[in-house]
């Protein structure tokens, strides 16, 4: 099957919430996107601000896999900070996500990016699969929260 890799925004804001919904609502993630205006406000928070980058794998007019993000500016170099990556369940195994990986890298390269950057958790089998795409653990890097409720 051939696929159709090309930059997205806000007019596929309704496949990029249905595939986020799809990607994220069964296991190992578990997330509550039940509320869908509340989906549709972190979509359009993270894919349709300042500098905002994203990308979409097409089969014919359906969206199979998706990258949100944006170009962030930092002292070492810009990069292309993935805040989002899916591919569609029924798609996964199939060799896509590395397909549609290595058209970001490209893609990003070809702008004249310095690199990608991206947050997954270690328990989670995105991590086994960044890191054979070759992502690597920036070390003392770690993420922080503090629940407010």
């Amino acid at each position: 099957m051939e696929y159709i890799f090309k930059s997205i925004g806000m007019e596929y804001l309704n496949q990029i919430s249905d595939l986020y919904k799809s990607a994220f609502i069964g296991a190992p993630w578990n997330d509550d996107w039940s509320d869908r205006q509340q989906l549709e406000a972190y979509i359009k928070d993270i894919a349709a601000g300042h500098n905002s980058l994203n990308f979409g794998l097409f089969e014919k007019d359906t969206l199979i896999a998706m990258s949100i993000g944006a170009v962030r500016h930092w002292w070492e170099g810009t990069n292309y900070n993935i805040e989002e990556l899916c591919v569609a369940p029924e798609k996964q195994g199939e060799g896509i996500g590395t397909e549609f990986m290595e058209l970001i890298k490209k893609e990003v390269s070809e702008r004249g990016l310095a690199g990608i950057f991206l947050q997954t958790d270690s328990d989670k089998p995105a991590y086994g699969f960044y890191r054979k795409q070759g992502f690597q653990d920036l070390g003392k890097h770690v993420s922080m929260y503090i629940s407010l409720h």
